[in-house]
């Protein structure tokens, strides 16, 4: 069995309370973010919402919604499937040599050393989890939590499209663990100690953390320095090679559908093409690379 491992205490927790506590340290939904990995925050993100900086979003979203209704359900569909027994520890695990270091894990499995994970997703990202495979958002997540628990494995229970149930065991992979754990304690002691922010990008995180920061403008106009000159005429060159590469794709669609005509779609060699109209009566081109 694993060694005991610190933690506070989230029994009889508040939700607000709980996403608090969050900000103190590097939770298992903060680590792909922070690595660059996540499809919905980016690193700018997690450091304004750490610092405080802006207000804690206790709502979420309509997914994260339907994740923590459907996850006592997954939790005992995963119990029936394999006869174990899955229980909630209510704590906040962290490693005591580095106190940010966190996870709260969803169930514990009694009487072995693994734990399991719980996860939903829609059908859009079924390909992700296809053949049992973890998108490796959640693995860097997983192998995190194995860090901060000393454990050597944990179990992924999922629902894919609402109806696509599945299990997939992952053993500690300690190579990943270093370099995971090597890139978050950096990030934490430049940033967070260091009271700066990691360099904006161009994800749609970073603009809405941006926006909710400064969302009036005071009238005021600064000068900007010659950096910017040098980024802006990259960025315009920029804009002007993308707009001339979206000209030659729809120059493109464009022949495949003067070809197509009346008919409902076509192939090439490499190629599928479909052209069917949609509920509105709009036909829509739909172009799809052949397997090999």
């Amino acid at each position: 069995m694993p060694s005991k491992i610190p933690y506070h205490s989230t029994a009889g927790m508040g939700h607000i309370e709980w996403l608090k506590a969050r900000r103190n340290g590097i939770g298992g939904s903060d680590v792909a973010a922070i690595l660059g990995l996540s499809p919905w925050r980016s690193p700018y993100t997690v450091w304004t919402d750490k610092m405080g900086y802006l207000p804690i979003d206790e709502n979420g979203s309509e997914f994260t919604e339907w994740g923590t209704i459907m996850e006592p359900i997954i939790a005992h569909k995963f119990a029936e499937e394999t006869g174990k027994y899955v229980y909630r520890q209510n704590k906040m695990f962290y490693r005591p040599e580095h106190p940010f270091l966190t996870a709260n894990i969803d169930r514990d499995i009694a009487g072995e050393p693994g734990f399991l994970e719980i996860k939903t997703a829609t059908e859009y990202k079924a390909t992700e989890w296809a053949d049992g495979n973890i998108p490796v958002y959640y693995q860097t997540q997983i192998q995190h939590y194995m860090y901060v628990l000393n454990r050597p494995y944990a179990y992924f229970a999922y629902l894919v499209g609402g109806h696509h149930f599945g299990i997939t065991k992952i053993n500690r992979d300690q190579k990943a663990i270093d370099e995971i754990e090597d890139e978050l304690i950096s990030w934490w002691n430049q940033y967070m100690i260091g009271k700066t922010p990691p360099p904006t990008d161009g994800t749609d995180s970073t603009t809405a953390t941006l926006r909710a920061l400064y969302p009036q403008d005071d009238g005021e106009f600064i000068d900007l320095g010659s950096k910017f000159d040098v980024q802006l005429r990259n960025r315009h060159q920029a804009k002007q090679t993308i707009d001339a590469l979206n000209s030659d794709v729809k120059t493109v669609d464009n022949e495949i559908r003067q070809a197509l005509g009346d008919a409902s779609g076509g192939e090439t060699q490499h190629f599928n093409i479909t052209y069917h109209a949609n509920k509105r009566g709009t036909r829509t081109l739909r172009i799809k690379e052949k397997q090999s």
